[in-house]
């Protein structure tokens, strides 16, 4: 069975935030469907790290994430900075059980063995975390990712990182995340949030010994992008 990702779905099917006004966004929906069909079967798992729904709570969420859940394959769903819905674990676990969510599953401060790989990560957070809140939120974001790696290393596979957030570009680097994905032997990590011009300052490619790919939707064109096979 083969492992895809693909982050920054943007679903709006329960809100009122069209993505098709924004340029190579038309018929995205449909795209993604037909690109998803074509590609992942029932034996799959596809990650989608982040900006999943443009809901704002469960209830504008719910619609989206059923959306989802009836396309083929076994889905693991990470935060990103638009995921506005997104609760606590069990809360999120209530919903999925109360609305029959049965091929979702929730990254967060855990890891999912799929393969040969183990799945792990967290939403990360900006470049240019200077100011204390900020400074405070990117160190819970590095713990989550430290102990959502702990657990993928327990597996005995390959822990492969999934972040919302960029953890490098092309201009800058986010050096506490960096460090954490480094000192743990990390060789593969996969990211979104950037779009348009944004992307084309995205670093993909290896660096200190790691393997960075942008896999935002829009940078995939739709089209869900291979892990493992």
């Amino acid at each position: 069975m083969s492992v895809y990702a693909i982050a920054d779905l943007h679903l709006s099917f329960g809100a009122d935030k069209p993505m098709d006004i924004f340029f190579g966004w038309d018929d995205y929906v449909q795209r993604l469907e037909k690109n998803w069909k074509k590609l992942v079967g029932e034996g799959d798992t596809i990650i989608i790290p982040g900006d999943i729904s443009w809901g704002i709570n469960y209830s504008e969420a719910i619609p989206d994430l059923q959306w989802i859940d009836r396309l083929p394959g076994r889905k693991i769903l990470l935060k990103g900075n638009h995921d506005l819905w997104w609760d606590t674990m069990s809360k999120n676990k209530r919903q999925k059980e109360e609305h029959s969510l049965n091929s979702i599953d929730f990254l967060f401060n855990n890891a999912f063995e799929v393969e040969n790989i183990a799945v792990c990560g967290t939403r990360s957070w900006f470049f240019d975390a200077e100011k204390s809140a900020d400074k405070k939120v990117l160190l819970r974001e590095v713990g989550r990712l430290q102990r959502s790696i702990d657990v993928a290393k327990l597996s005995g596979k390959e822990p492969v990182v999934f972040l919302h957030y960029p953890p490098l570009s092309l201009l800058e680097e986010c050096k506490e995340i960096l460090d954490c994905l480094v000192q743990n032997g990390i060789q593969r990590c996969y990211y979104g949030h950037m779009h348009g011009k944004a992307a084309q300052s995205a670093f993909e490619g290896e660096k200190y010994g790691i393997h960075f790919k942008l896999i935002a939707a829009d940078r995939l064109e739709f089209c869900p992008y291979l892990i493992e096979k």
